[in-house]
């Protein structure tokens, strides 16, 4: 069987506090976007984990699908399995594609070995493996608070529009992002904010990683530039970085970025 895990845009990103546990509760809105990994899961006489695509950093052993399917089968008698992962989704992009795959991963398994799963009970797997990994489950626009993983559904279309995204050459780590974060309480809530008329998003709708994350990666925030004045309504960076998306009321000509800029155009 094979399935398609879809990335994820963070429309608005609030640290507000951080909690005992060591993670940082946020408010933020996860919206789903059509830039794709491709897994393909088959039974086989031992486990194994092939990849192709973009080259995954690490071992594979660390990996959430194995992780996942490690999980699962504490719980049910599941066979060995072949899993291969095509990676398309930039890495280190604040898209959350390895949750993504997690996610995926586990409704592929649920339904092809009919294991007759709740929503509820695949988003606690997902809960173990990563704090945005259970929004992939039902994968609908949602505002996400305390870790990430608790959510409410939004009421959020933007297919009238044309979404693009820039990954300049830059990595940001999860340790980065936070490390510079100055968590506070945010003046108007995003839940308001996201109501608003996306012509009034910019300047209010606020990524708390932008000011530190810029700082030491100007090409990041040149990009998020650059979307402004090719005519974006709004543009942010997306959950830790180094991706930053823009949302056009049409399509627009992104050429003029540099060749080692990896630009989706119409997501």
């Amino acid at each position: 069987m094979i399935t398609f895990p879809s990335a994820k845009i963070n429309i608005g990103l609030n640290i507000t506090n951080k909690r005992a546990d060591g993670y940082h509760n946020l408010q933020t809105v996860f919206y789903p976007i059509k830039i794709s990994d491709a897994l393909e899961v088959i039974e086989s006489s031992e486990m194994l984990f092939q990849t192709s695509g973009i080259q995954i950093p690490g071992s594979s052993e660390n990996n959430l699908c194995l992780k996942a399917y490690q999980l699962m089968r504490k719980d049910f008698d599941l066979p060995n399995i072949t899993i291969h992962l095509h990676k398309n989704i930039p890495i280190g992009a604040g898209l959350g594609g390895g949750s993504a795959d997690a996610a995926f991963f586990i409704k592929l398994i649920n339904e092809k070995f009919v294991l007759n799963l709740s929503v509820d009970k695949m988003q606690d797997y997902c809960r173990l493996l990563g704090a945005d990994c259970a929004f992939f489950i039902e994968n609908k626009p949602v505002f996400a608070f305390d870790k990430g993983d608790i959510f409410e559904p939004l009421a959020l279309d933007l297919s009238a529009y044309h979404l693009a995204l820039v990954m300049p050459p830059v990595h940001v780590s999860t340790a980065e992002a936070y490390g510079g974060v100055m968590p506070h309480q945010a003046q108007k809530s995003l839940k308001d904010l996201i109501a608003l008329p996306i012509e009034q998003w910019q300047g209010r709708i606020n990524n708390d990683f932008e000011k530190h994350i810029f700082q030491n990666h100007p090409q990041i925030g040149a990009a998020k530039s650059a979307l402004l004045n090719a005519g974006a309504l709004f543009a942010l960076m997306s959950g830790s970085g180094a991706a930053v998306y823009g949302i056009f009321k049409e399509k627009v000509d992104l050429q003029f970025f540099a060749p080692d800029h990896l630009v989706f155009n119409g997501i």
